[in-house]
């Protein structure tokens, strides 16, 4: 299931499950936002639009309070309201990775009916002088190298990285702190991953963000504070930070082969061996089909590289985290309490601290979770209060990471259960406890049936650097259990990330789906043989066949000769 997918099922859900009741035409009339917003939206909106709907507790970020008649995606003027055109884009294409969903298959007659519905929950729609004016928004210039370095000194300037992080990965030193005007917590978006901006990839839609800014949340408009030559430099080293505007997920991790001997002792030099081989990038979501459930894991996408010689595997796996927690500890098979595991509302956060948030961003990549029930008030506390690039003090838990593969090579269709395995196919687990300086091996026939593999070969190092860890796992290619990897041969793998500073562990955790490992031949065959094979069969065909044509011309042309000769001649 994709992550645009699970999150639609947990905003949905809740509609899809309740029956329509039919109204008489006096009861729609009374009825908030009007049949067709009831239906559909109040779930998450609520009723009343205030944001309130049974689901919202589970939703982060949060659904929209319509009732305060603040929007982020518009193109107003900072603190004024959405158009109608606004509000329909948004409703008809959604918002990526929270659960709004695009509502594309309703009519235009439908998407103007839920435009009303949400215009008619604030009085300021109806106020005159608050009607919106919109902002044009010109095309984006030629995109320049020249641009993009003068952009990177704008974005040191005015202090984007204080949230963002030095290099936009959304690590900086206020993200902890950071909350919207509802005081719920809220992450600065990782400029590296364009396609999560909910206001779109594109570059003219980072100029619009930075034109207009993101009503309730810190991130302010730049539209007198930057030339509009400015807001596109800035606009061009975001897009310097990674070329995607989608994300290219991968279904299979192609494993590489290297003469090198895999050596951990340098991480730097290690991470060089990887430079060949191609990064897959994985989709993570939460894990919210058994207890323990995380429906908001911080990390969203993992890249896998991987290499081989002739007597270990290796693997590089990084993702982004918003700060490195490497106190406290964590594993697998520790037990979350069932009060944890309803998603309770997150609670209420105390004002920002100081004025470093200003420059924070809106919700651009997923919030995090709605704090356990036994969990203390302020969002500080919420997210164990630490320095983005900096081990969080008295964390409890500790950020994790496993890779997933089954303990026996599946000899059909069938993989085994992907949360840790079942009894009938079991798993092995390569997992580090980042806090750890070393990986422990854990045999699993499901989520409450987990063992310590002792003596096992598989050992593991790791760095966090601005915002991203890089962990590299080994074994040898044959170990003392799990299974043999070989050349030209389809192994199933998944991964599980683990955030400390949201207190996941256990079953609580962000996760991939099984995905493909192939061990790539030691030697690819060269294309030139083959090519020149081909071609010089063909000539040798085309020889033999001018060959016969003409040997058969001469043979017609020598039997006519004759005939002349034999012809009687009449006197």
């Amino acid at each position: 299931m994709s992550p645009r997918k699970t999150f639609v099922l947990l905003a949905v859900s809740a509609a899809l499950a309740a029956p329509a009741v039919a109204q008489t035409p006096q009861e729609a009339q009374k009825t908030p936002g009007g049949p067709l917003y009831q239906k559909l939206c109040s779930q998450c909106h609520g009723e009343k639009g205030d944001g309130q709907g049974v689901a919202a507790p589970r939703l982060l970020p949060r659904p929209r309070d319509f009732t305060a008649g603040k929007f982020k995606i518009r193109h107003t003027p900072s603190g004024a309201l959405p158009t109608d055109e606004d509000l329909e884009h948004i409703i008809r294409v959604g918002m990526p990775y929270t659960s709004m969903p695009a509502w594309k298959h309703l009519s235009d007659g439908q998407i103007k009916e839920l435009v009303a519905a949400v215009k008619s929950f604030s009085p300021d729609f109806a106020n005159k002088e608050k009607a919106p004016k919109p902002v044009e928004i010109p095309k984006a210039p030629a995109f320049s190298q020249e641009s993009a370095k003068k952009g990177k000194e704008v974005y040191a300037r005015i202090g984007c990285p204080a949230c963002h992080g030095q290099l936009g990965r959304g690590d900086g030193t206020s993200a902890p702190t950071l909350k919207d005007d509802w005081n719920h917590p809220i992450r600065p978006a990782d400029l590296t991953k364009r396609w999560t901006f909910r206001g779109g990839p594109t570059r003219e839609d980072i100029y619009r963000t930075f034109t207009t800014g993101v009503n309730g949340t810190p991130m302010p408009s730049f539209a007198e504070s930057l030339s509009d030559a400015e807001r596109w430099q800035l606009v061009d080293y975001i897009t310097s930070l990674d070329p995607r505007d989608e994300p290219g997920y991968a279904e299979l991790v192609q494993v590489q082969w290297t003469p090198d001997e895999i050596a951990l002792d340098d991480l730097t030099k290690a991470k060089k061996l990887f430079a060949s081989a191609r990064p897959a990038y994985f989709p993570v979501i939460g894990q919210i089909t058994e207890p323990g459930r995380a429906f908001h894991p911080s990390a969203n996408g993992v890249t896998v590289q991987a290499i081989y010689n002739s007597n270990e595997i290796g693997f590089l796996v990084t993702w982004h985290d918003m700060r490195a927690d490497t106190t406290g500890h964590n594993a697998p098979d520790l037990a979350v309490p069932p009060a944890e595991d309803q998603g309770d509302a997150a609670p209420a956060a105390s004002s920002n601290k100081g004025g470093e948030s200003v420059f924070g961003e809106e919700e651009e990549a997923p919030a995090a979770p709605a704090a356990p029930a036994n969990t203390a008030s302020s969002a500080d506390d919420f997210f164990n209060e630490g320095e983005g690039a900096a081990a969080a003090p008295g964390s409890e838990f500790s950020d994790a990471v496993a890779i997933q593969l089954p303990a026996q090579l599946p000899t059909g269709p069938r993989k085994p259960y992907f949360l840790f395995g079942d009894s009938q196919s079991p798993v092995d687990i390569w997992f580090m406890d980042l806090a750890k300086k070393a990986a422990t091996r854990y045999s699993g026939a499901g989520s409450k049936s987990l063992s310590v593999v002792e003596g096992e070969d598989v050992s593991a190092v790791a760095s966090y650097d601005h915002g991203e860890w890089a962990v590299i796992f080994k074994r040898a290619l044959r170990g003392s259990g799990g299974v043999t990897f070989t050349e030209d041969q389809y192994v199933p793998i998944a991964f599980s990330l683990w955030d400390g500073a949201q207190s996941e562990r256990g079953n609580k955790r962000g996760l991939t789906r099984w995905m493909y490992l192939y061990t790539m031949p030691k030697e690819t065959p060269s294309a030139l043989w083959p090519m020149l094979r081909a071609a010089l069969a063909v000539l040798a065909v085309e020889i033999l066949l001018i060959v016969w044509v003409r040997r058969r011309h001469a043979a017609a042309s020598q039997g006519t000769e004759i005939q002349d000769r034999e012809v009687p001649v009449h006197v």
